[in-house]
């Protein structure tokens, strides 16, 4: 159902790519539209029990298009570093396949809590009332991981 990765001396494992994504500032999400073109927004998330996590307004251009179309592909760059005189780069990234559905109730609150402590470790109290305040104001998406690769070159 998924294609092999070309370069399978760069594949990393499962473990390494999990890391990766926990580690990873930001990501792009892609989706596609009713209209047939792809669409590719970066956004922060949160990486927790085999999922991603982002949170979004109510209403929006990747909204609709989940609406349209739950299948999704998520990709996180880590570490990079341009190599000018090999004219090259080290790097490392994860791309992941999965479907994107809405979360409610006291999932939706973990995974909201989730991105706090990602973002604003030092302010979990402060995101608690945040969370109380903006839960009803913003969407929360779930990314179920169907399939993922990591890759990288550190040489």
């Amino acid at each position: 159902m998924f294609r092999e990765m070309r370069r399978q001396d760069r594949k990393t494992d499962n473990e390494k790519a999990a890391a990766i994504l926990a580690a990873g500032e930001y990501g792009i999400l892609s989706t596609v539209g009713d209209n047939g073109y792809a669409y590719g927004v970066p956004l922060s998330y949160a990486y927790s029990k085999g999922s991603i996590y982002f949170h979004s307004a109510t209403v929006g251009h990747k909204l609709d298009n989940i609406k349209h179309n739950d299948k999704v592909s998520f990709c996180v760059v880590g570490a990079t570093e341009v190599i000018p005189e090999d004219f090259g780069t080290k790097y490392e990234s994860v791309i992941v396949f999965g479907k994107a559905s809405e979360i409610y109730d006291e999932e939706k609150q973990e995974a909201l809590m989730t991105i706090i402590k990602k973002y604003s470790s030092d302010f979990i109290e402060n995101g608690k009332k945040y969370v109380a305040g903006s839960v009803s104001k913003a969407k929360v998406i779930k990314i179920e991981i169907e399939h993922m690769t990591g890759k990288a070159k550190n040489d």
